[in-house]
């Protein structure tokens, strides 16, 4: 159901309906038509490979256990994800340049490919479900997600124990 402005909800409503649309965005985005189509492991495999990608942005090393503090998810979990990008042909296993008793994940260029291949078919899903908006409301909704994305990078690092005290609900 698509809500007019009437039927949005205000105010502290408002604040509230945001989890329950986190929720719904990524499970409805993937239902968007994208050419090519999305695969059941897609989704998988590109949260591994952009955990993979944002790491080298920054500098620093990605290993299974940091993907899987990134990710929430059980050591095994994340191995199982790796393995699977691996045999794939998108990430390899490299020695640390830190610390040469870890094993570091890298992109291949194959797995760059996929990225850039994910990248465009999330720009199709954002392009098809805004079709209906006004030009500067899709930029702006775009401007405005990109600052939240951003803002997050205040955020504790995953599986850290610094954790900000939780704002207090009125």
């Amino acid at each position: 159901m698509i809500k007019t402005d009437a039927s949005m909800p205000q105010g502290e409503d408002l604040l509230d309906a945001v989890g329950t649309a986190f929720a719904r965005l990524r499970r409805r985005t993937m239902q968007a038509p994208v050419d090519p189509p999305l695969g059941p492991k897609d989704l998988k495999r590109n949260l591994v490979l952009n955990i993979v990608d944002e790491a080298t942005e920054v500098d620093t090393e990605m290993t299974v256990g940091g993907l899987a503090d990134h990710l929430l998810v059980d050591p095994s979990v994340a191995s199982r994800m790796v393995s699977d990008c691996i045999s794939h042909g998108y990430l390899i296993r490299a020695a640390s340049q830190q610390d040469g008793r870890r094993t570091v994940l890298h992109l291949t260029e194959e797995g760059s490919a996929l990225l850039r291949r994910f990248r465009h078919q999330q720009r199709q899903a954002f392009e098809y479900i805004t079709r209906g908006w006004p030009e500067a409301e899709r930029l702006e909704f775009a401007r405005l997600l990109l600052k939240y994305t951003d803002s997050t990078a205040q955020l504790p690092a995953p599986g850290t124990a610094n954790r900000p005290p939780v704002p207090p609900v009125a």
